[in-house]
């Protein structure tokens, strides 16, 4: 991505919780809004993450993730679970986004995650996403409305059904034991999910995208990176996690899920992501989305 960036950049984003009907499935609800000079797009390269859904109005992004697709022109973005950047350019927009927990793909969605790992479509031509054009077609994102479009947001999903309860205890299961800090191998996430190994393997793939081994090694990657970007005087070494058995795996790791060095990525301006993740921290308490817990998913599942 080009370095040059607006000198003039106003990013604005109000996180909303999701109801306690709807906590064990999405990270948060959140409008943001991007003032750039006219003329003028700010780019920027957001994180791995969990399937998002995003609703724009304005200037629609041009979007794409390393390796993959490029999606331009689309009011509504939808993206699967991540291992890659997702990087942008857009102009002034505003947009409402919407995180989706394992659990939240598994009831809405309800296709194998890992068919749309790292992927990154227009949710208005996408067969996955097509359930969605109704709620799609109902946002206006007037400054006026927020109120009554995350009342219709939270109305469209809920009407949803849940899915079998064994299968979201098991979910659940997993999910506490991947965002455990001190979990670091499969077998200790198999130990503390109290489920067996081919069945973890097994809905890893088809509710979080990706095998368990990847999972965790992301989380480990995800810490380390959220927490060098909210105290920057720690440096990388200062903020990686204690998981990594050097720098140099930390590195490799980098090259990996963000395409380049840490140290050509701590170079580069993040004026959407910083402000993003501060915001997001303050609010919400995690930093980035592969950091939240399950509401409920604190405990084993038997």
């Amino acid at each position: 991505m080009p370095d040059a960036q607006p000198t003039n950049v106003a990013i604005k984003v109000r996180f909303h919780a999701p109801p306690p009907s709807l906590q064990r499935c999405f990270t948060t609800f959140y409008l943001t809004e991007i003032e750039v000079p006219p003329g003028e797009q700010v780019t920027d390269a957001l994180q791995p993450e969990w399937a998002n859904l995003r609703f724009f109005s304005g200037e629609r992004p041009c979007s794409w993730i390393d390796g993959g697709d490029r999606v331009e022109d689309a009011r509504f973005v939808a993206t699967g679970p991540s291992t890659r950047a997702t990087n942008f350019r857009l102009g002034p927009t505003r947009f409402w986004g919407i995180g989706l927990m394992p659990l939240g793909w598994a009831r809405f969605i309800g296709l194998p995650a890992a068919d749309h790992a790292n992927l990154i479509a227009d949710g208005d031509r996408h067969a996955s996403f097509a359930r969605f054009l109704p709620l799609a077609e109902s946002l206006t994102l007037r400054p006026e409305d927020e109120a009554e479009e995350l009342a219709r947001i939270i109305a469209f999903f809920e009407a949803i059904p849940p899915i079998d309860p064994d299968e979201e205890a098991r979910i659940l299961g997993i999910h506490a034991a991947l965002v455990d800090p001190e979990i670091s191998t499969v077998a200790e996430m198999v130990e503390l999910a109290a489920i067996g190994q081919r069945t973890v393997e097994r809905l890893c793939l088809r509710h979080f995208g990706f095998p368990p081994k990847l999972l965790l090694r992301r989380q480990r990657f995800m810490r380390s990176l959220a927490q060098f970007m909210l105290d920057r005087s720690l440096k990388w070494i200062g903020a990686i996690d204690h998981h990594y058995h050097d720098q140099a795996q930390f590195v490799r790791d980098f090259r990996e899920f963000m395409g380049m060095s840490p140290r050509q990525y701590a170079a580069m301006p993040h004026p959407v992501l910083e402000r993003f993740m501060y915001e997001r921290a303050r609010v919400h308490g995690a930093a980035v989305q592969t950091l939240d817990v399950p509401a409920g998913a604190t405990t084993p599942v038997k």
